[in-house]
């Protein structure tokens, strides 16, 4: 196999397209850590509403004794402040870490997402594509592996034109693949007005469509490389200076084959001849294919008859033209959860509020002692 340039370490860099691919790792931490000096604060009220409360009782205990006290007054049990202040504590707490803004930070490793690339088939259907040095010919392989090869490309633009002596357009640029099926199950000799291999103005037709395009723009090649042109390799140097890349797969044997057409009258295979009545032998001609590859810094693949797999060498060769997996952009997803906090304070302060409105509910239906 000749290979014009390695796909994945030369050309895949210079597209900007990507597969996406997160991986996230989750974590939590605070917006506001300085707030947490707000804590003082917080154990300072707590402290005072101890004093208070101590202070408050001692000098309760220097007027009345304690006996007295149990019958003269109704009052809150030790037990009773002590889950008060603890429910005060708490709520306090929890507004501190509300102030501080916790949140839970999910960082993902994103491969930059996949950019639909730009890709023209151009599809030889001269005469000399009917050869059946690959089985049943050249053209009916190529076709049925560009219809295999169309489940890579369901995220990109697709194009086919088919060419002989002249080039015709059978599907502009489309991602209705249904629609490109569809015309490329017709491709044929009759696709064309003329006969031959005009390999050039192929390539000049899809560099006119592609160089508007936005994104990779690649050209899929698939010929015998019987040009009778002279000038498909300056016609690929200008597809080049537009930003798009050649593959160019070869169908054929080197050494050569015969050709035969089906008489339509007769239903028998008829050969066919030159002006000299000689036999015409079709050749592959890599030498021309490699040669327009070279000049876009693409790849050449010659696809023999045996273990021909045009969906393996379009995984290989254009799929890394489109698709660039060493962009990589982090970023982090921030989840609030100060709400949370929020509302653990409010529970319980409503705890230490149904606590002191329990307390004066008793008093108050007891014998209304002084507090």
């Amino acid at each position: 196999m000749h290979r014009a340039y390695d796909p994945v370490s030369d050309t895949a860099k210079a597209f900007p397209c990507a597969i996406s691919e997160n991986r996230k790792m989750d974590f939590i931490q605070f917006q506001n850590p300085g707030n947490i000096h707000w804590i003082w604060l917080v154990a300072s009220l707590v402290i005072l509403m101890g004093v208070l409360l101590w202070h408050r009782r001692d000098r309760l205990n220097a007027f009345i004794s304690p006996e007295m006290q149990k019958r003269l007054l109704t009052q809150a049990s030790a037990t009773r402040r002590v889950v008060q202040l603890v429910f005060v504590t708490i709520a306090g707490i929890l507004c501190v870490f509300a102030l501080m803004r916790p949140q839970i930070v999910t960082t993902q490793t994103v491969h930059a997402a996949k950019t639909s690339a730009n890709i023209y088939v151009l599809l030889d259907v001269s005469k000399s594509m009917l050869a059946t040095d690959v089985v049943p010919t050249r053209l009916d392989r190529a076709k049925s592996e560009i219809r295999d090869m169309m489940r890579d490309f369901s995220a990109h633009n697709l194009g086919l034109m088919a060419f002989a002596g002249r080039a015709t357009v059978l599907s502009p640029l489309t991602t209705d693949h249904g629609f490109f099926r569809l015309v490329l199950d017709t491709a044929s000799p009759s696709s064309v007005s003329m006969g031959g291999t005009n390999i050039g103005e192929a390539i000049e037709k899809a560099t006119k469509m592609l160089a508007p395009q936005e994104g990779p723009k690649a050209i899929l090649l698939i010929s015998d490389g019987e040009a009778h042109d002279a000038y498909p390799v300056e016609a690929a140097k200008e597809a080049k200076k537009a930003g798009i890349v050649i593959v160019s797969v070869g169908f054929g044997s080197e050494t050569g084959t015969t050709l035969d057409i089906l008489d339509k009258k007769t239903g028998q295979k008829k050969r066919i001849l030159d002006a000299a009545n000689h036999e015409v032998i079709s050749r592959l001609n890599g030498a021309m294919l490699r040669d327009i590859a070279l000049a876009t810094d693409g790849a050449y693949v010659p696809a023999s008859n045996q273990g021909l797999d045009l969906e393996d060498i379009m995984r290989r060769s254009i799929l890394p033209l489109v698709e660039d997996i060493n962009e990589v952009n982090t970023r982090e997803v921030r989840v609030e959860l100060f709400q949370w906090f929020v509302a653990g304070a409010l529970l319980f302060l409503a705890g230490f509020m149904l606590l002191e409105s329990n307390w004066r509910r008793r008093r108050n239906v007891g014998d209304g002692g002084m507090v």
